[in-house]
């Protein structure tokens, strides 16, 4: 799956399931500041990646992840893995 395609179709989703702009959802935005997740809403992206996207993240996968690009990095390398 190509970068843009992954990054544009998840960006549509964070922005439904999380209530945010769109526009708000940028390669250097702060993911869980954007998003305004809390350890719960964590478990809403675990399920959100996995039914859209077929892969499974862990608490591990989500260290050093800070910003969007971070995050679209790290579901474009499980998918293409």
């Amino acid at each position: 799956m190509e970068r843009q395609e992954i990054i544009s179709h998840l960006s549509e989703l964070l922005a439904e399931e999380f209530e945010v702009d769109a526009s708000l959802i940028t390669g250097d935005a702060p993911l869980m500041e954007t998003l305004e997740l809390d350890s719960l809403d964590l478990v809403d992206v675990v399920v959100i990646i996995e039914q859209n996207f077929g892969v499974t993240l862990s608490a591990p996968d989500f260290q050093g992840i800070k910003t969007f690009d971070d995050f679209f990095t790290l579901i474009e390398r499980k998918v293409n893995a």
